[in-house]
């Protein structure tokens, strides 16, 4: 199943800041109150993240990232939902949540 997740989770990296319908990008208020010049950019950093190694992708499906922006911690994160949002699905709809590292 890794597999499948890794590829799905790199292509839809790889189209933003579009994300297609059924999934969802979300920005988290910090990251939203940005101007978009700068969510943009943060955006083109998270679809050419390639630094995947043991501390951040143990279960090498590449849905989690941290990187930084000007002085600042971000993280980004692919959570896996079934059709309703309502409960987890591995191989569901995804989620991409970004966020500074201090809104955690």
């Amino acid at each position: 199943m890794s597999n499948k997740i890794r590829e799905t989770n790199d292509r839809l990296r790889a189209g933003l800041p579009f994300m297609p319908p059924p999934h969802k990008l979300y920005l988290t208020e910090g990251i939203a109150s940005l101007p978009p010049e700068q969510v943009k950019a943060i955006l083109e950093k998270i679809r050419l993240f390639d630094k995947f190694d043991e501390s951040n992708d143990p279960y090498e499906e590449r849905d989690f990232g941290d990187l930084w922006f000007e002085d600042e911690k971000i993280f980004w994160k692919f959570d896996y939902y079934d059709s309703k949002f309502e409960n987890h699905q591995e191989d569901g709809t995804r989620v991409l949540t970004v966020m500074f590292a201090s809104e955690y």
